[in-house]
């Protein structure tokens, strides 16, 4: 008999035709593991995706609001020629006459105030107290903590802080890193999930307009999914850069790669300072004196300002102080809106010549791809569409996490308990993917988990319990 039919019986005594039957060789497919890696993911960790979510969508609107909470520090009504900016900050050391001084951002326009930083003993924070200065009249509107480069204030502080770690410290940043680790693996898996559907590409759009239950839900899961995918895939990447050990890998490897972000020397010992072939200087490096102790060291902050706008720095600057008795000023541009501008210069104190000078244009591609996506990922790189755009992305992730969820409510049993739990996707499903695929996926799955450990841990639990399950169920 030809391979693959089977055996021919002995007719019945009610004289059944004989048939012949096929065999069909199993299909192989991933599909079924995707599904069910999905279902997993979306039960385990959409709830880490939720308040990462909610938090970031919060965040994203946070710098309109700051306007307007702390306008009375932030604006002056005051016009005219601003005073030197050493006297400005005479006027913030009468406000904080103990603290050691730090940095200087002079008013980037008109009716801006001067912020003038002060370290209150929370620099391994980033936390800085500012005190504001009217640039025109030299008059002190208020003080507050300000944090890191994007001088968020308290609020958006709290709100960023929320979002980062729940306000737990080192411990709840792991919800973060979890959330950040998983999130490109359920949008890249729902996606393939989407486009390998029998005909949903083409009715699902439909589906959402005319159809009801579970099968409007899930069109409306895959839709959204779809639309949104790029944006997870973003955040996801960008999200990992702030991460307790996964950004250590992330790190590491963009040194590897030299996608460093190049910076400029601010040591007056080291060798190339002030002969850096693309440094711009004005001459080799001065003796400065004892910087330490000294509110503007050497020439002062407008002198060092001034230089470095010679060097074309127009854009809002940070301007440190020199730290030590060989160190220099820097002026870093912080206009993290496009174009980007966030040249930086190092100002010798004793001279007020610029002795190294770094450019955006000059780093590697690596290096200003991260820069654009973490400063898309904070809302800033295009401003009020760009704080939009993450507001209704987090929202969007709402809806996917909650359509998610009644899926499966819906897939639950519709007699006995009814509050029994959704049924989960069948177990066996790797059986169905190509064998040789198989071990390619796990040397894969190794590798991502050690690259990120929260996601390769959290992945170990979920084989851990499913096959603690598949035995219970065996045994009964």
């Amino acid at each position: 008999m030809a391979v693959g039919l089977l055996e021919e019986r002995p007719a019945a005594p009610s004289s059944c035709p004989r048939r012949h039957v096929r065999m069909t060789p199993p299909t192989r497919s991933w599909r079924p593991l995707l599904l069910r890696l999905h279902f997993y993911a979306g039960v385990l960790i959409a709830p880490f995706l939720l308040v990462a979510a909610v938090s970031g969508a919060l965040y994203a609107v946070t710098p309109q609001v700051e306007r307007v909470v702390y306008d009375d520090v932030l604006t002056t009504d005051s016009r005219g020629p601003a005073l030197p900016l050493d006297a400005q900050v005479a006027a913030a050391r009468e406000v904080e006459p103990d603290l050691p001084l730090v940095a200087v951002r002079p008013a980037p326009e008109e009716g801006a105030t001067t912020r003038v930083m002060f370290d209150a003993g929370e620099a391994a924070t980033s936390r800085t107290r500012a005190v504001f200065v009217d640039p025109v009249t030299g008059e002190t509107q208020g003080e507050l903590t300000a944090y890191g480069t994007s001088g968020s204030l308290p609020l958006r502080t709290w709100v960023s802080e929320l979002h980062r770690s729940l306000h737990l410290g080192d411990t709840g940043r792991l919800y973060s890193e979890l959330a950040a680790s998983w999130l490109a693996v359920v949008a890249l898996g729902g996606l393939a999930l989407w486009w390998t559907g029998p005909q949903r590409r083409n009715r699902d759009a439909r589906r959402v307009r005319g159809s009801t239950g579970r099968a409007r839900t899930r069109a409306v899961h895959g839709l959204v999914g779809t639309v949104i995918a790029v944006g997870l895939l973003g955040l996801a990447a960008t999200g990992l850069t702030w991460s307790q050990h996964a950004g250590t890998h992330v790190t590491e490897l963009r040194t590897a790669l030299d996608w460093t972000t190049p910076a400029v020397v601010s040591d007056l010992t080291e060798p190339h300072a002030g002969a850096d072939e693309h440094a711009h200087h004005h001459g080799g490096p001065s003796d400065p004196g004892d910087a330490t102790g000294v509110d503007a060291p050497g020439v002062g902050w407008q002198a060092a300002w001034d230089a470095a706008r010679t060097e074309g720095l127009t854009a809002a600057v940070e301007i440190k102080r020199p730290s030590t008795a060989t160190a220099t000023y820097v002026v870093s541009e912080i206009d993290r809106s496009w174009p980007v501008q966030v040249d930086a210069a190092a100002v010798d104190p004793a001279s007020g010549e610029v002795v190294d000078v770094v450019r955006f244009d000059d780093y590697p591609f690596m290096a200003k791809l991260a820069r654009w996506g973490v400063d898309v990922h904070m809302g800033s790189l295009f401003g009020l569409a760009n704080q939009v755009a993450l507001l209704g992305l987090g929202l969007a992730i709402v809806v996917m996490v909650v359509s998610g969820y009644r899926m499966w409510w819906l897939r639950r049993p519709t007699r006995g308990d009814r509050w029994a739990m959704g049924r989960p996707v069948r177990r066996g499903a790797w059986r169905s993917a190509p064998p040789v695929g198989l071990v390619g996926l796990a040397l894969v799955a190794v590798a991502v988990g050690w690259f990120l450990p929260l996601l390769g841990l959290s992945l170990l639990a979920f084989l851990v319990v499913d096959l603690a399950l598949a035995a219970r169920a065996r045994a009964d």
